[in-house]
């Protein structure tokens, strides 16, 4: 099987998918497009320090590798609703309900 090389995209040493020669995951490019369905310019002007080639690499690894990224996002996931499960109901969210509420 030969092995894929993706300009723009580097693997650190724990395993994540980076974009080349900064701290960004390809999992944020790629939510980013997920979450607020923006285009590559859209993600570009939310994050300026990428360029419109490594935004496009981004996603086309994110796309090559959608199993492997929807398992760790769907793993992140059911760790935040263990976190959220965990609190204490919110103090200030119960003022503004009762505030919400008809008198």
């Amino acid at each position: 099987m030969a092995t894929v090389s993706y300009p723009h995209i580097e693997i650190a040493a724990d395993g994540t998918a980076l974009v080349e020669g900064t701290r960004t995951k390809v999992l944020e490019v790629a939510l980013d497009r997920l979450a607020h369905h923006w285009d590559a310019e859209e993600i570009q002007r939310q994050h300026s320090h990428l360029t419109l080639g490594q935004i496009y690499a981004a996603l086309a690894y994110y796309h090559d590798h959608r199993q492997h990224f929807d398992s760790e996002i769907q793993k992140q996931l059911r760790e935040v609703d263990l976190i959220a499960s965990r609190q204490e109901p919110s103090q200030v969210r119960e003022k503004l309900r009762k505030a919400g509420e008809p008198q």
